[in-house]
């Protein structure tokens, strides 16, 4: 993945900026302390992607006040995760924010074009997993990808998922989410040439244990090259996928 460090010395080598303005660049704040947070200015230069803001737990006062922060040091462009209904309205009084509230995202500014390798391919076992699909989905595309959607897919019609073989063979890297079993992953698993990233839901009867029946059929995945996020977390799985889909050698 290409840093924001990467492409202002590539803009100096290559003259598109002077030896000063990069310092200036690379001279600001690592963060800001603004007393109950301390936002991380250099996140998009170390990692070429920003700070990502997590809301549950914080009131529409605190992240209003990380997002204003944010944007006087040039970040216009934020994805808040986890983002309850009642805050997002709360905040959008004095930011714009485009909520999302089904996968509870909030997107400030305009996602990044997609400029990935490839394609990044989520499947849902069914219905019920769409809320956590969406999370990953809107992650992925905030950050430069594009994305397929493939739901209620699963095993229990199994036709339903081999109707998408080509999406499934033509994948840069899968997103594979679903709760009860957690038998998705492994089907995947055994037909991608690529990268699986599995994603146990709390979706299921009294004995998936609100995901960890899904979590530990993951882990035992047979099928190789099948990693595996924690219960729900679609942010984490989404965010991996655009990692992927962004590498590049390094020499």
């Amino acid at each position: 993945m290409k840093t924001e460090l990467k492409a202002i010395l590539e803009a100096v080598r290559d003259g598109g900026m002077s030896v000063d303005e990069a310092a200036v660049r690379l001279k600001v704040s690592p963060f800001e302390d603004i007393g109950y947070a301390k936002v991380d200015l250099h996140r998009k230069l170390r990692q070429g992607v920003p700070e990502v803001i997590y809301g549950a737990g914080k009131t529409p006062e605190q992240i209003t006040g990380i997002l204003e922060t944010m944007a006087k040091n040039g970040q216009g462009r934020v994805l808040i995760t986890r983002l309850a209904p009642e805050a997002a309205e709360e905040i959008s009084r004095t930011v714009p924010v485009d909520y999302r509230p089904q996968a509870k995202i909030g997107l400030v500014g305009q996602p990044r074009e997609a400029d990935g390798i490839g394609t990044v391919v989520i499947a849902t076992g069914g219905t019920s997993d769409v809320p956590v699909a969406e999370e990953a989905a809107l992650t992925a595309q905030f950050f430069g990808n594009r994305v397929v959607r493939l739901y209620d897919v699963g095993v229990a019609g199994v036709h339903r998922l081999l109707a998408h073989t080509d999406e499934i063979m033509g994948a840069s890297v899968i997103i594979a989410i679903a709760g009860m079993e957690g038998a998705l992953a492994s089907v995947i698993g055994g037909l991608a040439d690529c990268p699986v990233i599995a994603v146990p839901t709390s979706v299921g009867y009294g004995a998936s244990f609100q995901g960890l029946s899904a979590l530990l059929s993951m882990l035992n995945s047979c099928a190789s090259g099948v990693s595996v996020v924690n219960i729900d977390n679609g942010f984490g799985a989404g965010y991996l996928a655009g990692m992927i889909n962004h590498m590049e050698a390094k020499s």
